[in-house]
């Protein structure tokens, strides 16, 4: 009776899963959906939007943007079939059995759990690689290729995954198994050991990112000495950022699309500016002729596209100090801090309730665990399946929290007497990375973790003001 009892657990659980993730997918796909109506519909300038944005930009945003949606839809349904089917065939119990094997090849048996949890790590990541593969190089090298925004070229995005993919391992399994080991190790209060290991990871690799992982992939330089440095410089005094430096980014050989960002902690913070953002730095805005380069350069010259631009890419100095205004109002405001605060609790509570969780057997079970309870197995079963009620609705709280904080960093700027510039920005950007300025309100609240265009301009004061 309590084998046929915990069975029907197991099964309730098992489908209790697909049938959640349908949804899910259903319900984001019914908001794709209503977006692509948007699209599709909206064939001419609305008449608020004629005076920051000419037909020729708001077409080419429109098809780009309808692109990108059906892609989202095909992948989407593919990585949901593909899920779907793993479980139904039982993919993660048997990928941990042909873990075993690899190991056992290598004179390691099943008590060696942790061992074997490196061995299905590394071999579930290379499977997720190679069938996303073919949906990355459509994106980069057809849909971006097609509107405009990819500078790789195949050469180069093979190595660029190639390299990304060892990166990950290098990170990744080291702190896997230390995790695991704590887990072991840890008594009733293992939970609070595995947080405390996973906010010290956290904060090591935020420390170390820019300085020693992100330069692995893109090339980072000093802003050279001159005006836009001296007045970013004089603008963190203003408000005491602690800046020690300020990098560009060499975003332009992968993509035209541009970002800035700060990190770092206490007293040592960097500013980070993509060379597509500056105006007077893009490499983009040279019309498509090659600059004299170094000899040790010119193997990543060859790898990359120069494409003539028609327009300007990226802001003038004015523009690029409001676009900072605004990041920096996000540190001066404590959104970082709270957004840290927000993530380790987080992390608290899920480990915690892992820790309640984890003796559950008919957890296992109902994934086709029924001889052994690995701990990994457990973490994905709990953090990846059972989670994913609380994981959506946490994810909808954090982006209304994330617009809040838009609006104001925005304000914050505006404080500073920015406001026109950064008016003049966010229009550039939007047109630089084809932004499509019509949103349906559903997807919108939903998905975007920055306001609309509009919203946005109609907060700084509609029509330039200070």
């Amino acid at each position: 009776m309590d084998t046929i009892l915990n069975l029907s657990v197991d099964i309730k659980i098992f489908y209790a899963v697909l049938v959640f993730s349908w949804t899910v997918y259903l319900w984001e796909a019914y908001l794709a959906y209503r977006q692509r109506r948007i699209y599709r519909s909206t064939m001419h300038v609305p008449q608020e939007l004629g005076k920051i944005m000419d037909t020729d930009t708001f077409e080419k945003s429109r098809l780009y943007n309808l692109d990108k949606s059906n892609f989202s839809f095909w992948s989407g349904l593919y990585s949901e079939t593909e899920g779907t089917l793993i479980l139904l065939f039982g993919g993660i119990p048997f990928l941990w059995n042909v873990a075993g094997t690899v190991i056992g090849r290598f004179g390691l048996g099943p008590e060696y759990e942790i061992s074997q949890s490196l061995a299905f790590l590394m071999l579930a990541t290379l499977f997720s690689a190679i069938t996303g593969l073919p949906w990355s190089l459509y994106n980069t090298f057809v849909i971006e290729e097609k509107h405009g925004f990819n500078q790789q070229t195949l050469g180069f995005f093979l190595k660029d995954a190639v390299k990304k993919f060892i990166v990950t391992q290098c990170i990744l399994l080291p702190v896997t198994s230390l995790l695991l080991y704590i887990i072991k190790i840890g008594g009733d209060f293992f939970f609070i050991y595995a947080w405390l290991f996973t906010l010290l990871v956290s904060l090591v690799l935020v420390t170390i990112y820019a300085d020693y992982i992100a330069p692995l992939f893109d090339k980072f330089t000093p802003l050279p000495d001159g005006e836009l440095k001296d007045d970013i410089e004089s603008m963190s005094k203003s408000i005491s950022f602690p800046l020690t430096k300020v990098y560009v980014v060499e975003g332009s050989k992968r993509s035209s699309h541009s970002n800035a960002y700060f990190y770092g902690f206490f007293k040592n913070k960097r500013i980070v500016l993509f060379d597509t953002l500056l105006e007077n730095y893009s490499p983009l805005n040279k019309d498509g002729q090659p600059e004299a380069v170094p000899a040790e350069e010119s193997d990543t010259q060859t790898e990359t596209k120069a494409k003539p631009k028609s327009k300007k890419q990226g802001c003038n100095n004015s523009e690029v100090l409001a676009v900072l205004g605004h990041e920096l109002g996000h540190w001066k405001l404590g959104h970082t801090v709270k957004n840290i605060v927000i993530s380790q609790m987080n992390s608290f509570l899920c480990f915690f309730l892992f820790a309640v969780l984890i003796g559950q057997k008919e957890l296992f079970m109902a994934f086709g665990f029924y001889e052994s309870q690995p701990t990994l197995i457990g973490l994905m079963i709990i953090f990846q399946f059972i989670f994913s009620p609380y994981n959506e609705v946490l994810s909808f709280c954090l982006t209304v929290l994330s617009r809040r904080f838009e609006f104001q960093a925005d304000a914050f700027a505006r404080g500073m007497g920015r406001a026109s510039e950064l008016y003049s920005a966010l229009i550039k950007l939007n047109k630089d990375n084809l932004g499509f300025p019509v949103a349906d309100w559903m997807f919108s609240m939903w998905h975007y973790s920055h306001p609309p265009l509009l919203e946005r301009l109609r907060a700084l004061g509609g029509a330039k003001q200070d």
